[in-house]
């Protein structure tokens, strides 16, 4: 059973993620971006602080202290998520049509990773690393330029923006490694998310702040939708950005970092369902052909991963 935890909590959290799109989504027809982004982690940092000092003793939900050697780490890793992939992964959504297609996007990390990897950490890059590569690029490639007719996927610069949040994502996981296990998994996520919100803060309040007085008489005309972006930003607050964050950092403790990144593959199945289930969303088949090339093609990359 104690095997079988870290699974479990990865699971959980690639099932809460993939449902953090379609909230991103309903949250932004109403708030502007940087608003939405503050109004989700503000409360996140508050809640962590509150829970870390009640179980202060506990070996995952514990706040300890900070040392002034590890605030480096604790900034990249701020800046490089939540920070910049918030930043880079709302505007995707914006720019995006559809959660699936960004989803599916944004769960490639595990493909990149090796790469990233070979780079900075010297870390060998095998046969089904490239192989996987080819695969699931060719699984990108039809999900955005095929079958488009009756499904657009909007302005393509989500894409690009997609990978670079990605590649942001990945960053951060190579700089949690470096991270002491001494700190808690909601120690890390505590601090990487203050940090987030003192880079966060500034640009909100020299972009939005001066227009929420204008956006005052709209939310009484939209009082339903706004109701709905409210309760979408609750849902990223606590259930994406504390829960599912501090499950994702205990496992990547137990199992390894290629393991964890491993089960990002699962993220657009579980989105495509829950749109197809409860919005009704249809793509062609040729694009559910993709996002099977896709997940096809990350397990193929971690390939050494799974050999028993």
């Amino acid at each position: 059973m104690k095997k079988a935890l870290p699974v479990i909590a990865l699971l959980i959290s690639m099932i809460i993620w993939s449902v953090s799109g379609i909230a991103i989504k309903h949250a932004l027809a109403v708030l502007p971006p940087f608003t939405m982004i503050i109004l989700r982690f503000t409360p996140a940092v508050l809640l962590m602080l509150i829970i870390g000092l009640i179980c202060r003793g506990s070996s995952l939900f514990g706040l300890q202290g900070l040392e002034r050697k590890d605030i480096p780490l604790f900034v990249l890793a701020g800046f490089c998520q939540p920070f910049l992939y918030y930043l880079l992964e709302t505007f995707s959504y914006r720019a995006l049509n559809s959660p699936t297609v960004a989803e599916a996007l944004l769960s490639t990390s595990p493909l990149l990773a090796p790469i990233f990897a070979a780079l900075l950490l010297r870390e060998r890059v095998t046969k089904y690393n490239i192989l996987g590569i080819l695969i699931s690029s060719a699984g990108v490639f039809m999900l955005i330029l095929m079958g488009s007719e009756n499904f657009a996927i909007g302005n393509l610069w989500g894409v690009p923006l997609a990978f670079a949040a990605v590649s942001a994502a990945v960053m951060d996981t190579i700089i949690m490694r470096k991270i002491p296990k001494r700190y808690s998994p909601l120690s890390i996520i505590f601090y990487a998310q203050s940090v987030s919100l003192l880079f966060f803060i500034p640009i909100w309040i020299w972009r939005e702040v001066p227009q929420l007085s204008l956006l005052t008489p709209q939310y009484s005309q939209l009082h339903s939708q706004f109701l709905v972006a409210f309760g979408s930003v609750a849902y990223l607050s606590v259930f994406s950005s504390v829960i599912a964050f501090i499950l994702f950092c205990y496992a990547l403790r137990e199992v390894g970092v290629t393991q964890a990144n491993a089960f990002n593959n699962v993220r657009p199945v579980f989105t495509a369902l829950f749109m197809l289930l409860f919005f009704g969303e249809q793509m062609p088949l040729v694009k559910w052909f993709g996002i099977a090339l896709i997940i096809i093609g990350l397990f193929v990359c971690q390939r050494r991963t799974f050999r028993v």
